[in-house]
């Protein structure tokens, strides 16, 4: 299965924040969203980072409450994973394994295109496994 597939399903929706507003903004935003983590981007859809919530916890352990009002871009992760739409879940699964994250936003001609979760992935491992163990049980009740 590709990241292409899970898109479809769930759709390219991401939200996204810029890298000037504040901490504080953006703990808001995860918040309200009920989300882990926000993509940091500008106005032509280029990926510049992420900001997840370990990277607040860093950030508040780091500055204390002066943290709150200083920009996103301090605090963000700038050097982001990256995936296609062509991209296969075991691809994705084994970035997520190798570099302890888990978001992988999804990019095609410099644009973010979506947004990939750990929990994307494995719903999507273990309905394939699921599929193989029922065709492993049919082909032996046939047999």
């Amino acid at each position: 299965m590709t990241v292409a597939r899970i898109l479809s399903e769930k759709g390219g929706s991401v939200v996204t924040v810029e890298p000037n507003r504040t901490l504080d903004d953006a703990i808001h935003l995860l918040a309200e969203k009920r989300i882990g983590a926000i993509v940091v981007s500008n106005d032509e859809g280029a990926v510049l980072g992420i900001l997840s919530e370990r990277d607040i916890i860093r950030a508040l352990s780091r500055q204390g409450a002066g943290a709150f009002d200083a920009p996103i871009s301090q605090h963000m992760t700038a050097s982001v994973t990256t995936c296609t739409r062509s991209s296969t879940v075991e691809e994705v699964m084994q970035l997520m394994t190798d570099g302890r994250f888990r978001h992988v936003p999804v990019v095609e001609d410099g644009r973010l295109a979506g947004l990939v979760s750990i929990g994307d992935v494995v719903k999507r491992r273990i309905a394939a496994v699921e599929a193989e163990h029922q065709a492993m049980r049919d082909y032996i009740t046939m047999a």
